[in-house]
């Protein structure tokens, strides 16, 4: 929007106004310049504003370099810019409404358009009922709503207003300046130059300070070292990225097994016993009573040996006996040979043919000659049941 590269201005006179101004302010950005009488504030403006021209550097306002910009041309970069000054500069025989309408005839609008613009930019500061009013019927802070609302009328991309709170009570510089930060909510670039830093202490809005021409602080760039400050730098991003080093990984080393302790209650699994089984020894820790031991010994080769119970489980004789008749139950049965009927040549040796099955007949030895049957043709007719009987 606005960009002062290296800018240096020097009077006629000798006087060194500005000296080596670099700064750079974006669109719809709300700007205070402050600093003491004589540091070159005004002088800022009037460069902005092309009134003056600069003894050194560059000025850029939308692109546009204002060194190479012609005089004839110059209005046509004012259009864009709204102005209000420290002393309103209205005009006593006009009233409000063709004061502010002023603005817009000069740059050639026509009556339709100028009598709908005026009573709203009006109405925006307040003044719509002051309309037909004289401005030496209005007071101080009513004649600097004027001066803005005739900057507002041209909807100008820039407002520079000079110190607009100058000729008027703090109360009513407040609504002054809440007035250009709603402007400037719309858009609008607003750039104050006071001297006041109670009331810019209150609008938390950049600050750029001008003693003795030459620019000793900025707001906004101080915003941007703490903004650098908190970002890492390249060397710091570099190392972060470096792949740290890897821990050497000492040999593990096997952590002691605690034994457990011996518990009383836990049931010893006894190993199988061979066909002749070995009683195995007891400890004095855990010994065996008679009757576990018996009821060991008493077990079959081919069964495993029940566990052995300890002195805090100890079987009772009855269970011992369930015990016993569990396993003789489970015990084979002895199985009975299997009868082997008679073969036929037996049977034929007893001349017993009745008793001749099967099994028999198939274990027939081979002199044993049956009669053969009469083969039956299909085309013989069927015999009657008392042949069959016969």
């Amino acid at each position: 929007m606005i960009d002062f590269e290296n800018v240096s201005k020097t009077y006629p006179n000798g006087t060194n106004a500005l000296h080596n101004v670099s700064l750079h302010i974006d669109k719809a950005e709300f700007v205070f310049i402050v600093g003491a009488s004589g540091a070159g504030k005004s002088t800022f403006l009037k460069l902005i504003m092309r009134e003056e021209t600069p003894t050194s550097g560059e000025i850029t306002i939308n692109g546009n370099k204002l060194s190479k910009l012609k005089k004839r041309h110059v209005p046509y970069l004012r259009r864009h810019m709204g102005i209000v000054f420290q002393d309103f500069r209205l005009i006593d025989k006009m009233n409000v409404f063709d004061n502010v309408a002023f603005a817009m005839r000069a740059v050639g609008e026509n009556t339709a358009t100028v009598k709908k613009r005026v009573p709203y930019v009006l109405d925006l500061v307040g003044l719509k009922d002051k309309m037909k009013c004289k401005p030496s019927e209005l007071s101080g802070g009513e004649q600097q709503r004027v001066s803005l609302a005739r900057a507002l009328v041209n909807n100008p991309e820039i407002i520079v207003a000079d110190e607009p709170t100058g000729n008027i009570d703090p109360e009513l510089s407040h609504e002054i300046i809440e007035l250009l930060t709603r402007i400037n909510s719309m858009g609008t670039t607003v750039l104050v130059v006071t001297h006041e830093h109670e009331l810019v202490r209150e609008f938390n809005q950049r600050v750029i300070t001008i003693d003795k021409g030459e620019v000793i602080s900025d707001s906004a760039t101080m915003q941007r070292v703490y903004a650098d400050a908190e970002k890492p730098d390249s060397d710091t991003l570099i190392d972060s990225a470096a792949p740290a080093e890897l821990p050497v990984e000492e040999p593990a080393t096997e952590a002691p097994v605690a034994e457990a302790p011996a518990a009383e209650n836990v049931l010893p699994v006894t190993p199988k016993v061979s066909a002749e089984p070995e009683t195995e020894e007891l400890t004095d820790s855990v010994a065996a009573k008679p009757e576990e031991i018996a009821a060991v010994e008493a077990l079959p080769a081919a069964e495993e040996p029940q566990e052995v119970l300890t002195d805090a489980v100890a079987a009772t004789p009855e269970e011992i006996a369930a015990i016993e008749a569990l396993i003789q139950a489970e015990q084979p049965l002895e199985e009975k040979p299997k009868e082997v009927p008679p073969s036929a040549e037996e049977l034929i040796a007893d001349n017993n043919f009745d008793e001749i099955t099967f099994d028999s007949a198939y274990n027939a030895p081979e002199s044993f000659e049956t009669e053969a049957l009469p083969v039956v043709s299909k085309d013989a007719e069927p015999q009657t049941a008392a042949a069959d009987r016969e």
